[in-house]
């Protein structure tokens, strides 16, 4: 019997992550992002300069009675989470330095294989209010494989392709969760810790490939899901919280899935000034997966845009640099020379202007 027929693909299933794991079939899943309690340790509210209360700083589910019970806690789902991993699969797990030490720990004495630790850089981070510690400006992702020496999932190529033909590195500079992609209820953030679509499309996109199963055991507004669902992947979703599960649902929903066409089997592929890639104009949306890019203002050579950052000129396919090069016969600035019709002014502009609109916002400090 086919273990994914058996999967309950594409939904959110309300309960404790533990209880819905054993229900599932054992290797099963291809890849698993889990963002676990935190267990941040507050004794007290975290109130800003201004008097205004910092929110989802003390959420009950966050709590935690010593270090001891929330080791157990994750040494449980951690072990559940083996279980229904294929062998050749692999889990990412997200925390900050309250826990992500401890959670790694545990990963290697449950013989977990760590293939890399990603350094998220929050280039909009929350500032220290009181100013006694250093700003937290990232979060670890711990990137393990279930079985040493297994073959697993990785993308190599679709991840240079992002980051302008150079080999992707562990340190990924990305904002937080702001503007329209942030959920809100009455004016109020809905979940305290809800993570950027950029990184979950990193994360997607380097470790699974389409129509694979994508598990999330604390799924909350589900981030995971609805990334899952633009890549053309399955995804599964648990969580406690009906409130969250109504709000997850509606949003992934909404989602509509990348045309195949522009989503190819990336596994099947040959593997100063802020630098800026042409991969973060997609996860900014200043560019989509599908649009037309022109090469020069008269657009003589017309390109498409792949969902994996590469872009597409009849057999040619590539960064922006290499397709220009290709078809100039000469080694170009690919950002120089592409163009894209703006949908504002109907001009057609650079893309070059997008990647300074980028450069300028990046570093904005935002809470």
């Amino acid at each position: 019997m086919n273990p994914k027929s058996s999967l309950p693909l594409d939904q959110v299933i309300q309960g404790d992550c533990l209880q819905v794991l054993a229900d599932l079939p054992e290797a099963s899943v291809d890849l698993i992002f889990a963002d676990p309690p935190y267990n941040l340790q507050l004794q007290n509210e975290l109130v800003r300069p201004n008097q205004t209360r910092v929110n989802g700083v003390d959420e009950a589910w966050d709590q935690f009675g010593s270090f001891a019970e929330y080791d157990a806690f994750s040494r449980d789902w951690l072990t559940a989470c083996r279980r229904v991993l294929k062998d050749s699969g692999t889990l990412w797990v997200i925390g900050a330095y309250h826990n992500i030490y401890r959670v790694g720990s545990i990963l290697q004495e449950l013989d977990f294989w760590i293939l890399n630790d990603i350094a998220w850089i929050k280039t909009n981070p929350m500032p220290n209010f009181r100013g006694v510690r250093f700003t937290n400006a990232h979060e670890t992702l711990i990137w393990v494989q279930k079985k040493r020496g297994e073959h697993y999932t990785f993308n190599h190529y679709a991840m240079k392709a992002m980051n302008d033909d150079l080999q992707m590195r562990s340190d990924w500079y990305l904002p937080l969760c702001t503007g329209k992609e942030r959920l809100r209820s009455n004016g109020e953030k809905v979940h305290a810790t809800q993570k950027p679509e950029a990184l979950l499309s990193r994360v997607i996109l380097a470790s699974s490939n389409p129509g694979e199963v994508v598990l999330d055991p604390f799924f909350g507004t589900g981030t995971t899901g609805a990334v899952a669902k633009r890549l053309r992947r399955h995804w599964i979703g648990i969580e406690r919280d009906e409130r969250y599960i109504d709000i997850s649902r509606q949003r992934i929903q909404a989602v509509q899935r990348l045309d195949a066409e522009i989503l190819p089997a990336i596994a099947d592929e040959r593997r100063g000034r802020p630098r800026i890639a042409f991969w973060v104009l997609l996860e900014r949306g200043l560019v989509h997966p599908g649009q037309m890019l022109y090469l020069g203002k008269t657009g003589t050579h017309i390109a498409q845009v792949m969902a994996d950052g590469r872009i597409c000129h009849t057999t040619i396919s590539g960064s922006i640099h290499k397709v220009a090069s290709t078809i100039l016969g000469s080694p170009s600035n690919g950002w120089t020379l592409w163009y894209y019709d703006d949908e504002t002014t109907g001009r057609r502009l650079p893309i070059d202007m997008l990647r300074e609109q980028v450069r300028q916002a990046m570093f904005e400090v935002k809470e």
